[in-house]
């Protein structure tokens, strides 16, 4: 492993006063927080703690063995010493290629947990959709709020109280979020978590992009776009660009709840297996030895704000100005998007990988992947190093790649210098000298902006509005050569309150087309963008929502709009007068009901009644 006792670096002052703040502003919730984790904490084993029919019905179904290990009861008699047991939270299911090869490691896990003297089970299983299957089909609107409904599962799943540690097994999208929200909740229990790992590369990101564009214009038909896709998307693994997925893994590392280096190594690599092993040696070292922290003291303000500096700094997945929000407010920890801007202009930008560059997740991992990032941000100051992670050597412990030696055991080492700077860079010399995320504020409201894929002579589009009530509508303008023009077009009621608020890449084709002929485009929307945005300027989860009375339903088609990510702004250019005269629209009654009907829709009505904004998570449960 590498040397984690090195000099303490000086944090970078912005970093420490974004820290210093959210510590403030949290002070009462999470005081709170810690306050219940403490008295979960403070409480017997559950084989000591419940009544004798709760535990025989927890470990009915065990084999004898793993019985008295866990009871301590042997024929009658009660045993001095038990072992630990670890309840495993998996989002295993074969349609999520990310996903499939979660199916078998529950029996690696507890063969692995019964040679350290433990038991494990498998709590219980939470849904996981895939937004690349759902994507622009009425599904898609249950997409954000399937994050609540696996935190939901999660702590259902836990709710069975018999454990000590825990594992959680998931990777995509919502899934992650969702998983730790869950087990936030659950925050006296040591926690580890356990992904599987990107499918090996197939056809290039970029000519998967091309080929979406020339459909989009009629120039290849469905065979040819299909078998695109397939040589894309090919194998067990998450999608090899940079989205929500991986974002996902590259956070989790960054705030030390992997085993180190675990992200981005393949599902059929020699090591991913020794790596699970691992992830249940390292939960049974906190849970016996108790020399490092349950999830709920490990995830603090210093480790929130690594991650939001880890996302900043890769130009990660925009649904995480979101999804972290969600994810802080489950450990008492209150967060906004002025924290992730305050930080974005600060945090350099180290890493081009799609749709940020040409590069894809396997090219970055093979470059230095998280491990490089990490030191370089720790080297540099924008990182806290004095941080509760998962194992007994911090934060550094995150800057190596694992291997395997000759015997089958795993090997850490430090990452070293980038093997290709077209890929990640050092803090010395990055790709931008701010991060690849911006807030945009003005009379539209509160937006961001994803700036590191979207060339600079585009940070700034001024041009007359299109507007739009739907996906479709816009797919339909563009078919008739209605936007052959500088346009910046407004898809509004596509907020959380509205339907869910679905990811709109279904327009990043056309959009790209136009902007392929010459035109000024853009896209400002209240809906969402993923981290699959690309180079299209686009302004999302525009705060409040038009169908929360947000500002716009009071756009016009005609109207001229200045997007400026240089100056930060978003501004609708009439008069104030004008701007406060004008009524609102509302969002049409045919829309909403629509909204809510068919594809399991009317089962998330509450959740869209519930929905806090954009900015502050999307959550349904506060």
């Amino acid at each position: 492993m590498p040397d984690t006792t090195s000099t303490p670096v000086a944090l970078h002052p912005v970093v420490e006063a974004v820290t210093r703040r959210i510590v403030e502003r949290s002070a009462a919730t999470r005081s709170a927080y810690l306050a219940q984790v403490a008295h979960m904490a403070d409480r017997k084993p559950g084989a000591d703690r419940m009544g004798c029919a709760n535990v025989a019905h927890a470990f009915a179904a065990m084999p004898d063995a793993d019985k008295t290990r866990v009871t301590g009861l042997d024929k009658f008699k009660i045993m001095e010493e038990k072992g630990a047991n670890i309840g495993i939270v998996n989002a295993y299911n074969d349609l999520l290629s990310a996903h499939a090869p979660l199916q078998h490691y529950p029996d690696l896990v507890k063969v692995e947990a019964r040679k350290h003297g433990a038991t494990a089970q498998v709590a219980g299983g939470v849904p996981a959709m895939c937004d690349g299957v759902t994507q622009g089909t009425a599904g898609m609107e249950l997409s954000l709020f399937s994050r609540d409904a696996i935190a939901m599962a999660t702590a259902v799943s836990l709710s069975h109280d018999v454990f000590d540690a825990a594992l959680m097994l998931g990777v995509c999208d919502k899934i992650v979020p969702g998983l730790l929200i869950g087990a936030l909740h659950f925050g006296h229990l040591p926690t580890v978590f356990v992904p599987a790992g990107p499918m090996t590369s197939g056809l290039p990101n970029n000519e998967k992009a091309k080929v979406r564009e020339k459909a989009a214009q009629g120039l290849v038909g469905r065979p040819e776009l299909l078998a695109a896709e397939s040589a894309a998307y090919h194998g067990e693994g998450t999608c090899t660009f940079y989205g929500t997925a991986n974002s996902n893994q590259m956070l989790l590392e960054a705030m030390g709840l992997h085993v180190p280096g675990t992200a981005f190594i393949n599902p059929g690599d020699g090591v991913r297996q020794e790596l699970t092993r691992e992830a249940v040696r390292t939960v049974l070292g906190i849970t016996k030895a108790k020399r490092f922290a349950p999830i709920g003291e490990v995830v603090d303000e210093r480790c929130i704000v690594n991650a939001m500096v880890a996302l900043l700094a890769t130009g990660g997945s925009t649904n995480h100005l979101i999804h972290w929000v969600a994810v802080a407010r489950a450990a008492g920890i209150v967060i906004d998007w002025n924290d992730f801007s305050s930080l974005s202009d600060v945090v350099p930008l180290l890493t081009r990988v799609y749709p940020n560059g040409s590069a894809d997740v396997n090219q970055f991992q093979a470059a230095g992947g998280p491990g490089y990032v990490i030191r370089e941000l720790l080297d540099a100051g924008f990182m806290h190093a004095d941080v509760l992670t998962v194992r007994s050597g911090g934060l550094r412990e995150y800057t190596a790649i694992p291997s395997a030696k000759a015997d089958g055991s795993l090997q850490w080492a430090d990452a070293g210098a980038s093997k290709d700077e077209t890929v990640v860079r050092p803090a010395s010399s990055p790709f931008s000298a701010s991060g690849g995320l911006k807030l945009l504020k003005g009379n539209l409201g509160r937006s961001v902006i994803k700036v590191s894929a979207v060339p600079i002579e585009r940070h700034i589009i001024e041009a007359p509005c299109r507007v739009f009530d739907s996906q479709d509508a816009l797919h339909k303008a563009f078919s008739a050569d209605e936007l052959n023009h500088d346009v910046i077009c407004v898809v509004r009621w596509q907020g959380p309150q509205a339907n869910g608020m679905p990811e709109l890449h279904k327009l990043t084709p056309p959009l790209a087309v136009l902007q392929g002929k010459g035109y000024r485009v853009a896209l400002v929307t209240d809906g969402r963008m993923s981290g699959a945005s690309g180079k299209v300027p686009a302004a999302i989860h525009v705060s409040p929502e038009a169908a929360a009375g947000g500002p716009l339903a009071k756009v016009r088609d005609g109207d001229i709009i200045r997007l400026d990510a240089n100056a930060e702004t978003l501004q609708v250019l009439v008069s104030d007068a004008e701007w406060a005269a004008r009524p609102l629209d509302t969002m049409p009654e045919a829309l909403r009901a629509a909204n809510g009907i068919g594809m399991g829709r009317e089962l998330f009505a509450n959740f869209r009644r519930n929905a806090l904004a954009a900015e502050e998570g999307a959550c349904t449960w506060l």
